[in-house]
């Protein structure tokens, strides 16, 4: 088969995980053709992330530090990793390279005072360019053809939305199919690094935290893969928290609407745009664990054969509830869109939203963290004139059901409800997409976990493969 294989990070951490994955793909490669794509070794990106925090606060000897720490962390794997002298000097080399334009970019950061989104973009990308090396160079090791690629090597092309920045398709398909067919034809495994590509003007640009499941699609849908394999620390994606619920069972089979709720549910392992690029061509993804080859876990379909009404509970916890009111608001045309017009300018995702028909009052969820700037913009731009109220709850959990067969299936909702009554949670805001592939609310944090369990229990969840 044409594979696409990602690892996250915490995949390629230690010289055992890495020796024991660079195996699996010499043995994996004698009957497929595999490109790898790989993310910064576990813990790297947010001491990059850190770096760019220490410039900020014109603290160069933490930046100094944590530049060092970073060094001796790769220096240190490269000479476990590689046995041989000469594979193991060369992949040093390289690393001396890198290193010294490390210090050099933090060096010119540091000189400008300043940390913009395009040299923020510039600092992070190391993290891959590092592992990538030490990826491609125990394949060389094992005795494996292979060659290490930055996402602008391999071809991704970009916009120049630092920080976020989106594919450019048609362009990519072309460079990337052209740099990674000539590879494969020559048995020649490359491993790709995630999270970044370039701009039309080579300037290196990030897809967003957790990107590498990106790239791998985007990857995938340039060659025609057959499938693209996530490999992380997970087993697959499960009915709901396995801390939460002991019973939880990994799902064998999802579909691409499905995997996209749960990725914007809480599923920290998915990229939620990572399944765009696969849907034309319907290339399935797998999400499976490194460490537990045995298990295939989750199977990512255009149309999955099991169609179970509920299929996962999820539980994203920390948030703020605000209930705006007012008067003025009923009847007024673009009051909507000035209140989320108002928070959008000042960077603030909104997770839900719930209006109810009189049109007196909507209600939104934000994350914590954003609570305190969501009032104060509101209260600032529009206390007085649309708004006449504000309402704020604190410390509240969405709880999410997510399944395509809920599409009209009669009783859904009661069953939910009746199950979060007899356990005497109080419900303070619900909303359901005319998709029916979701059905959300917001309870209390405290009530959040006998909410999941309840929901996983009604609809016999723990039996659902």
């Amino acid at each position: 088969m044409n594979l696409v294989l990602k690892y996250g990070g915490t995949t390629i951490s230690s010289v055992a995980d890495i020796l024991e994955i660079a195996k699996h793909i010499k043995t994996l490669s004698k009957k497929n053709n595999i490109t790898l794509v790989c993310s910064a070794v576990n813990g790297t990106t947010d001491d990059l992330i850190e770096i760019s925090e220490s410039i900020r606060n014109e603290s160069k000897a933490n930046a100094r530090r944590l530049a060092a720490k970073i060094t001796k962390k790769h220096d240190a794997l490269a000479r476990k990793t590689i046995k041989k002298p000469s594979n193991k000097k060369r992949l040093l080399q390289k690393f001396k390279q890198d290193f010294a334009e490390l210090d050099a970019v933090i060096d010119g950061m540091v000189l400008l005072g300043e940390v913009t989104p395009r040299t923020m973009d510039y600092l992070i990308s190391f993290g891959e360019r590092l592992s990538i090396k030490l990826i491609s160079a125990a394949l060389v090791d094992l005795g494996a053809k292979s060659v290490p690629l930055t996402g602008k090597e391999a071809g991704i092309v970009t916009d120049s939305n630092f920080g976020e920045s989106r594919p450019l398709m048609d362009t990519t398909r072309l460079r990337v199919s052209k740099t990674i067919g000539s590879l494969l034809a020559k048995n020649t495994i490359p491993v790709i690094g995630g999270f970044a590509g370039a701009d039309q003007y080579g300037r290196i640009t990030t897809l967003g935290r957790g990107g590498s499941d990106y790239t791998a699609t985007i990857i995938a849908s340039c060659i025609k893969s057959d499938q693209v394999w996530l490999c992380s620390d997970v087993d697959g994606l499960m009915t709901a928290d396995p801390s939460i619920v002991k019973n939880a069972k990994i799902l064998k089979e999802v579909s691409y609407a499905e995997a996209v709720e749960m990725a914007l549910f809480g599923a920290k392992h998915i990229h939620p745009r990572a399944f765009e690029p696969l849907l034309a061509k319907e290339i399935p993804m797998r999400i499976r664990s490194s460490y537990n080859m045995e298990n295939e876990g989750t199977l990512v379909t255009a149309r999955p054969a099991a169609k179970n009404t509920v299929k996962c509970v999820s539980n994203i916890q920390d948030n703020g509830l605000i209930d705006i009111r007012g008067g003025s608001m009923v009847g007024n045309p673009g009051t909507a869109a000035k209140i989320f017009a108002t928070l959008a300018d000042a960077g603030i995702n909104v997770m839900m939203i719930s209006q109810n028909p009189s049109e007196s009052s909507i209600t939104i969820v934000v994350k914590n963290t954003a609570l305190d700037k969501a009032v104060s913009v509101l209260e600032m731009g529009l206390l007085g004139k649309i708004i006449k109220k504000l309402e704020i709850t604190t410390d509240v959990a969405i709880i999410a059901l997510i399944g395509s067969g809920m599409r009209g299936t009669v009783g859904v909702a009661s069953k939910v409800f009746g199950a979060i009554e007899k356990n005497k949670v109080n419900v303070a805001m619900i909303t359901q997409g005319s998709s029916e592939l979701n059905l959300a609310f917001v309870v209390k944090n405290s009530n959040s976990k006998l909410a999941v369990r309840a929901l996983h229990e009604e609809f016999e969840l723990d039996r659902i493969n």
